[in-house]
């Protein structure tokens, strides 16, 4: 590493370790910590790493935010974090996120990765530095990409991955985000073609379609099980998702035409999600498996934001809007109805939109 570039990641170090943490929730959260004082070092730490992670937790909305010290939600992460933290290790999260950018342009700027993108790297990376400054080791974030997983069935084009994949490396290096890496298809099934990759998840890790509509269906009954109403919350998401991508000036399909396709995708993108998720379940035994999706107490995933105070849009599905109190992350079509300006990278690239105070 040149002279340069080492000068340039530690002033970008400093600057992440030094941003500020905007959260909705109370630092109470920090009650996690209670009991540090005790004989083993490692129980607090551990502890400690939990409670900053989830400081950002996304849950389903309506549900109730356990308390900060919820056993439920605690047990399984702090095994694998105090394990990490007894060997003197970095402590692995995995996450399956940035897939590659929508295909509806009435959401996104682009298929390339933009503003959107290098504030939730940003923001991810800023995490890792707080923890970084009470246990030396830090964390280490596993992007496992799934764009690769699902791009046949949701619309995007395998060329399209393969630049939003290059070009999130470039933003990582950039960054000096030296730990944050990102795992997919490609690394796991060296030299097949996308689609032999895809049949070849779905022959070792796939599950029926009549036993996850099964599931989905007993998701609507009130005696449902938390596994079985976390299938039919993440159905209703999916569908929702996928119709609003479909939807858009030039598709000529009717409303109805495009419900019922989007119905019947989302089947079989929970189908290859959820054998994506079994497959790094076990490529990562030890990693906490943190989620985009909001998850609820006790659930095997701890669900997390990507920007500071964001609700649920992702940067693959939104752009970064800049307004007086920080960013946002909108649909492009919302921003632009907002009268937002357009800005431009310094590479020609569109990059963000600006709400520009009236006079």
């Amino acid at each position: 590493m040149s002279a340069n570039t080492l000068a340039k990641c530690n002033l970008m170090t400093t600057l992440l370790s030094s941003l500020p943490v905007t959260t909705t929730y109370s630092t109470e959260i920090h009650a996690l910590v209670e009991g540090k004082q005790s004989t083993d070092v490692s129980v607090g730490i551990a502890k400690r790493i939990l409670a900053e992670v989830m400081m950002f937790r996304r849950v389903p909305t309506g549900a109730t935010v356990c308390h900060a010290g919820c056993e439920q939600c605690a047990f399984t992460p702090l095994q694998k974090i105090l394990k990490a933290i007894k060997q003197n290790a970095p402590v692995t999260f995995i996450l399956p996120a940035f897939p590659g950018k929508s295909p509806n342009p009435e959401k996104v700027l682009g298929h390339l990765p933009d503003l959107a993108e290098r504030l939730s790297l940003g923001f991810l990376g800023a995490l890792g530095q707080r923890i970084k400054g009470f246990y030396k080791p830090g964390i280490e974030i596993i992007l496992c990409s799934d764009g690769r997983v699902f791009s046949d069935v949701v619309g995007i084009e395998e060329s399209d991955i393969t630049d939003y994949q290059t070009e999130i490396n470039h933003l990582l290096q950039e960054l000096c985000l030296s730990n944050i890496t990102v795992f997919n298809l490609d690394h796991f099934y060296k030299g097949l073609h996308f689609v032999q990759m895809r049949d070849e998840l779905m022959k070792t890790y796939g599950q029926s379609l009549d036993f996850l509509k099964q599931k989905v269906r007993n998701g609507a009954n009130p005696f449902a099980t938390p596994e079985e109403k976390e299938a039919n919350r993440m159905y209703s998401g999916i569908t929702r998702f996928l119709f609003e991508d479909a939807t858009h000036a030039g598709q000529i399909k009717s409303r109805s035409a495009v419900q019922k396709e989007a119905r019947s995708k989302a089947y079989e993108v929970i189908r290859r999600s959820n054998a994506w998720s079994a497959l790094l379940a076990e490529h990562f035994p030890d990693a906490v498996r943190l989620s985009i999706h909001p998850q609820t107490c006790g659930a095997k995933k701890l669900g997390i934001r990507l920007i500071g105070n964001e609700s649920w849009m992702t940067p693959w599905h939104g752009v970064a809007v800049e307004g007086e109190e920080g960013y946002t992350l909108l649909k492009r079509s919302e921003a632009e109805a907002l009268g937002a300006t357009l800005v431009y990278s310094s590479n020609g690239r569109p990059s963000h939109y600006k709400l520009t105070r009236e006079a």
